[in-house]
């Protein structure tokens, strides 16, 4: 139901726009407008890492991103956004956007709905 894409390898100080679409919303328990989106990263043997999350009117960013990547959301588009700027080598992951129905949440564990995750790789 969540499907990312705009992943793909671009050089160190490049920039990537990810989305996230949602297809179909009968599995959410509220409107989409109503949903908490997040959005984390896991690299090779690594935890999956909160970057960023958006509700209805709070944002946060995490912080080995702040100031680089901004998130934002489309609720005519049901799309949540993450703009990537100045991008490391360090940055290199897979990317998953996360839904819940709940309030915005920055650990992993909380949120319901999972995309498959689109690969990013930033290039020295």
């Amino acid at each position: 139901q969540l499907v990312e894409s705009g992943g793909g390898l671009v050089r160190t100080g490049g920039s990537l726009r990810l989305s996230c679409a949602v297809s179909g919303r009968s599995a959410f328990g509220r409107s989409l407008d109503k949903m908490n989106w997040g959005w984390f990263r896991q690299g090779p043997g690594t935890e999956r890492e909160f970057v960023a999350a958006i509700g209805e009117n709070e944002a946060y960013t995490g912080d080995s991103v702040k100031g680089r990547f901004t998130m934002s959301r489309d609720n005519v588009d049901n799309t949540v956004y993450l703009q990537m700027n100045s991008l490391r080598p360090q940055d290199t992951a897979v990317y998953y956007c996360a839904a819940r129905e709940g309030r915005v949440a920055l650990t992993p564990t909380m949120y319901n709905y999972w995309g498959q995750g689109t690969q990013v790789t930033v290039s020295s």
